[in-house]
């Protein structure tokens, strides 16, 4: 498995890449993720959505509206109020458009989900987003990137957490299931986060400020 990071949009939103020997994956939908992977000549047959904040799902549609259309998991269907965009459009000066799409593949409730020849175990941790998951792949793989690896979305960042102020967050409720279903992982657990440059368990156990 092969790992590669793309960063778009106004808010600087990374979207993950992953090589695997029975599909393409996709982590989040970033602003200009549809454009690079096109120019990399990359056909995605999975998307894994960590929630549904526009800035992670702004290309969905253009993703699916493809010759060969991905498969779109993620924990909710589509809905306004989940992307935020309204709500952005409203104390922002910048139009924020975010073209409705179809989740094929609902998560809520589900431990685990295989794609691409990988199985992955789901954590729901809310919070910051009522329909935040964490994708995580234990064990040994080949890319060099380390045991464990975890997609987390804007759950927790290199030195910091997801923003609880959008409404259904919860800073309480976020950090709970911070160190209920991610610290409880190994520490050199990889973490790929929705902002910003990667880091570890173990690191944000020791360094985290929030934690």
């Amino acid at each position: 498995m092969e790992i590669e990071c793309y960063t778009g949009g106004f808010f600087q939103t990374n979207g993950y890449l992953l090589r695997c020997p029975e599909g393409n994956i996709l982590i989040d939908a970033p602003e200009g993720v549809d454009a690079w992977l096109k120019e990399k000549g990359v056909q995605i047959d999975t998307l894994l959505l960590t929630h549904l904040h526009h800035d992670h799902v702004i290309d969905a549609a253009l993703l699916k509206g493809n010759a060969r259309p991905c498969t779109i998991y993620a924990h909710s269907a589509y809905h306004d109020d989940l992307t935020l965009a309204s709500l952005l459009r409203s104390v922002m000066d910048k139009l924020i458009t975010v073209v409705d799409f179809e989740v094929d593949e609902l998560l809520e409730g589900q431990d685990r989900i295989e794609a691409g020849g990988l199985s992955f175990a789901l954590k729901h941790v809310p919070g910051h987003s009522p329909d935040s998951l964490c994708f995580y792949l234990a064990g040994e793989t080949d890319g060099g990137v380390g045991s464990s690896i975890l997609f987390g979305g804007d759950v927790l960042f290199n030195g910091g957490i997801g923003r609880t102020d959008f409404p259904n967050g919860s800073t309480e409720q976020l950090l709970s299931g911070i160190h209920q279903k991610v610290l409880t992982l190994p520490d050199d657990t990889l973490v790929f986060p929705g902002h910003g440059p990667h880091t570890t368990v173990g690191e944000e156990k020791q360094n985290n400020p929030f934690l």
